[in-house]
């Protein structure tokens, strides 16, 4: 029920600089080269109210890619029909061209396409915006562009946010809002998939797939998704949001700016993510940069689900099980996480990954009394107990979860120096098998407490003092 609003114009005019500035926050990737995006980059944007007493509107702004670009990979079709997709959905189009510049002739292609593509509907709204407007000298430029037949523009600078006000009034005025409900809300965004992998693994695809429409360019090239991607879809009543991310590949290998944002908001992703779907190509081996990536999920402690993506292409030569024992040694340290096999071109496996993950997310969530993980605690000292070789003998004064998302169990001890990698590691280990969290990361805190005098001292191990040692003297006359 939100008002879709699409960001249309030539490349470079400015188009990712407008959602950014709309945005109020860096969403798109902004480079002077010209067709960085490709692909829908969609946000959430609120219209302050005209007055006081009046609802604050909620629209969603999507940035395309540059119409009539010369796309370096052949993807020039692909970009085009994502634009078309996007006008195809619009309440209302904001057309940007680039007053320093002035009206060139791909200005005019795009202004006749957009007349064709909005006849074909009932009239929808086309706000002309002339941007780069960052002085006087440029707006006779910028009116240059009334001959378009779209009205004055709006003059504004993306960088700047020259007359940001004056383009939010002007799109309120343009939608109709009496189709939708007096105060729409931002749609929520369910839980939130981080899709993530090396090139060509088949991230788009997946997204597509879930979407059930090509909501993302699909290509065998390498490097055909720029922006991190955010895409809404609902299964069996619950909603998601997908986040198609670039490919992720040696930091060393990075060519220019584009790859180095591309590389690192895939990397943010992952931050933002409830769980992450980790995708791998079944036709080529595990590589170092599956191993970066996996080291960033276990940095942050993120829900994953290893998807083997490609699996008819490689199911001849072999079984599900040798293929989980190849992972099982390559990814040592996401040994507990489930594997999924899919193919996400044909759609197949992808309702069971998608349940996977609700899974994950529900165990990632769950809490545990004290009192039960107190008892889980002893029966693992029981069975095991930690050592050290420095004199002292390690205890554990009690246990309790301190948070979930990750689940996070906090141990006070009287030396946290004494607990050893090894001894954490068995520690989560068994917890993972005693606990109602086995397929997500357990984050483990150990802390010192404070000593009681007398109290907490244990008489089996430390010195005694010198006071301790001297027999006490019975004063003289009694």
């Amino acid at each position: 029920m939100i008002p879709k609003v699409v960001i249309v114009g030539r490349p470079n005019v400015g188009k990712s600089s407008l959602l950014n500035l709309l945005a109020g926050r860096l969403i798109s990737i902004v480079d002077p080269t010209a067709g960085v995006t490709r692909d829908r980059v969609a946000t959430t944007v609120e219209l302050p109210p005209e007055t006081r007493g009046d609802p604050i509107r909620v629209i969603e702004v999507i940035d395309t890619g540059g119409y009539g670009i010369e796309d370096t990979q052949n993807l020039t079709e692909d970009v085009e029909q994502q634009i078309a997709y996007a006008i195809a959905q619009a309440d209302a189009i904001l057309f940007v061209i680039d007053a320093q510049s002035g009206i060139v002739s791909l200005d005019r292609r795009t202004a006749t396409m957009l007349r064709t593509s909005t006849g074909k509907r009932k009239k929808v709204p086309v706000i002309l915006v002339a941007n780069k407007v960052d002085g006087s000298s440029h707006e006779s430029g910028a009116y240059e562009a009334a001959e378009l037949g779209f009205g004055d523009p709006v003059l504004i600078s993306a960088t700047t946010g020259h007359n940001k006000i004056e383009l939010m009034d002007r799109i309120r005025a343009a939608i109709d809002w009496d189709r939708l409900p007096p105060s729409a809300e931002p749609e929520p965004t369910g839980m939130l998939l981080a899709i993530v992998g090396k090139r060509n693994a088949g991230k788009s695809s997946l997204v597509n797939s879930l979407a059930g429409e090509p909501r993302v360019i699909v290509n065998e090239l390498e490097g055909t998704t720029r922006d991190s991607v955010d895409v809404r879809f609902e299964m069996d009543g619950k909603l998601f949001t997908a986040i198609d991310t670039a490919g992720v590949r040696k930091t060393k290998s990075l060519d220019g700016d584009i790859e180095y944002y591309s590389h690192h908001r895939a990397l943010r992703s992952v931050r933002r993510a409830d769980v992450v779907i980790f995708m791998l190509d079944a036709t080529v081996p595990v590589s170092q940069v599956d191993h970066q990536l996996a080291m960033e999920v276990q940095r942050h402690f993120k829900p994953v689900v290893l998807v083997v993506n490609k699996w008819d292409l490689a199911e001849q030569k072999t079984t599900q099980e040798e293929y989980i024992e190849y992972l099982d040694k390559q990814m040592r340290g996401l040994d507990f996480a489930p594997v999924a096999f899919i193919s996400a071109s044909k759609g197949e496996g992808v309702i069971e990954l998608i349940q996977t993950a609700l899974t994950l997310y529900d165990q990632a969530g769950q809490r545990v009394t004290t009192g039960e993980l107190n008892r889980v605690m002893e029966a693992i000292l029981a069975e095991k107990a930690p050592v050290s070789g420095i004199g002292r003998r390690p205890k554990i004064y009690y246990t309790t979860q301190l948070g979930v998302f990750p689940p996070t169990v906090g141990l006070f001890v009287n030396d946290p120096s004494m607990f050893d990698n090894g001894y954490q590691r068995f520690l989560i280990n068994r917890f993972r098998e005693e606990l109602p969290y086995p397929e997500v990361p357990i984050k483990l805190i150990i802390r010192g407490r404070e000593k009681t005098p007398g109290k907490d001292d244990d008489k089996s191990t430390r010195r005694p003092s010198r006071a301790e040692k001297k027999p006490r003297r019975r004063p003289k006359g009694k």
